[in-house]
């Protein structure tokens, strides 16, 4: 068997020369953009600095904690990772859950509670040259009489617009009380788009990290929920978060008590409840119009046998008599007077 080859022409060589280079080029191009957006430095704790962090080294935020009146201590490690010398900016902020639980914080003016308590010192800007890692000491001072509990804050890390907060674990010794309510309960869509929001609020003075169960009855028994799972959010003392739940297991057409069990370590433990009524609107709509449609019907029936009856002369009391009633008596034919003699 042969094969038919096609002849090679000289300028395709070229051609395909150079879309190679041309796409080189554009490669180079589009990757410069990248490393001009590289942040070329890093901020975080200090490995091992803190004796629970002692084994593993690395730490994903500071955990400090003491008396009130006390002065505490940790490190901060920034890393420049580029070859060009950064000018560092570091100050104490204080830590709040946005409206959907993630971790955020405050701005210098907004800080009012532990984010003021952190200091730097006379060292409030750091400058790291190329390649290099500079370690920088700060304190943490607990005012006397602070409330027992969690006081969330961060260590902040500003360079032209760009900030890197790095969480401070700030706990006060004291009593200790977890303890949270579940609000605004709703369910919303249907089906297996069906999902339920509710809101979170933390009521006790230590961070919570929440588990989530929803349970459902409905008319006819049970109704398939959610097994209780771990929510991926930690809501801070005197945080509310509104959360978001998929219900795949909502019913088709029926009516549903729902109630929310939410748990955290601790022994915080609250429940929250709402009804929802499941309708399939596109087949009761078409129910309804026939349904009214067959009314229709009866009552145009209805009305050609009145006019029907109308034209034959037959009214409402021609037919016969009702049984047990009354039947007026007929009129007495009249009497023929007789005239002439009998033969």
């Amino acid at each position: 068997m042969s094969v038919l080859r096609s002849p090679r022409r000289p300028g395709g060589l070229l051609r395909a020369a150079l879309a190679a280079v041309a796409a080189a080029v554009l490669s180079c191009a589009m990757a410069a953009p990248a490393a001009a957006d590289e942040p070329g430095w890093t901020a975080e704790p200090v490995a091992g600095s803190a004796p629970a962090a002692a084994k593993s080294g690395a730490r994903p935020y500071f955990y400090l904690s003491g008396t009130s009146g006390t002065v505490l201590e940790d490190r901060l490690a920034l890393a420049n990772t580029s070859d060009q010398e950064h000018t560092i900016t570091l100050r104490g902020a204080d830590a709040y859950n946005t409206a959907d639980g993630a971790f955020a914080v405050r701005s210098a003016r907004e800080s009012t509670g532990a984010g003021l308590w952190i200091s730097f010192g006379a060292v409030t800007t750091v400058k790291v040259p190329a390649h290099t890692r500079a370690v920088v000491p700060f304190t943490v001072t607990v005012p006397p009489g602070s409330a027992p509990g969690d006081h969330p804050a961060a260590v902040v890390a500003t360079e032209a617009g760009r900030e890197v907060g790095v969480r401070v674990h700030l706990r006060v010794d004291g009593p200790a009380l977890a303890a949270l309510t579940v609000e605004d309960v709703a369910v919303r869509g249907k089906g297996a788009t069906a999902r339920v929001t509710y809101t979170l609020v933390n009521r006790g003075n230590v961070a919570l990290a929440p588990e989530l169960a929803i349970s459902a009855e409905g008319t006819l028994g049970k109704v398939a929920g959610r097994s209780i799972r771990s929510l991926p959010v930690e809501v801070l003392p005197g945080q509310r978060v509104e959360l978001t739940e998929p219900w795949p297991g909502a019913p088709v057409f029926d009516r549903v008590a729902l109630t929310l069990t939410v748990t955290a370590p601790g022994g915080a433990r609250a429940t929250g409840s709402t009804s929802a009524w499941f309708v399939p609107w596109g087949i009761a709509g078409a129910t309804g119009l026939g349904l009214l449609g067959l009314g229709a019907v009866a009552a145009a029936a209805l009305l050609l046998e009145r006019k029907r009856r109308t034209r034959s002369g037959e009214g409402p009391g021609s037919g016969p008599a009702p049984h047990g009633s009354a039947v007026p008596e007929e009129a007495p034919a009249p009497e023929h007077e007789l005239t002439g003699a009998p033969r």
